[in-house]
């Protein structure tokens, strides 16, 4: 069976050592790609979580006005349920954005480094 993978590297490869990876996660720029990361994931992630809750408390306390009919048979329980699909598709692509903008090159970089390849 053929395949198109190339052929093993006749080079060794670097294995970082405990000590680099200790130095890698006390540098500087380890410590701003993961403030890009956490600045990001975690403001989204809590405001998430605070717009899902707010559905479950309105669907628990509210029945009235989230049965209130706003077109045919679609009521307000119904559009803000397709909403909380939206939104997760969203966020997963808005996330998907910044990391490949902010995150991945700055991981490239350091794994390129940790690995000698730079």
């Amino acid at each position: 069976m053929a395949t198109d993978a190339p052929p093993p590297s006749k080079t060794e490869h670097h294995y970082p050592s405990t000590e680099e990876f200790v130095e890698v996660q006390q540098s500087a720029e380890f410590g701003e790609l993961r403030r890009a990361h956490r600045s990001f994931a975690f403001p989204l992630t809590l405001g998430f979580i605070a717009w899902y809750l707010l559905y479950v408390l309105l669907s628990n306390y509210a029945g009235g006005f989230m049965g209130t009919k706003l077109v045919g048979h679609i009521n307000v329980a119904f559009v803000l349920g397709i909403a909380q699909f939206v939104t997760t598709f969203l966020i997963a692509w808005w996330y998907s954005r910044h990391a490949a903008a902010n995150l991945d090159p700055k991981g490239e970089a350091i794994k390129s480094r940790m690995e000698g390849d730079a």
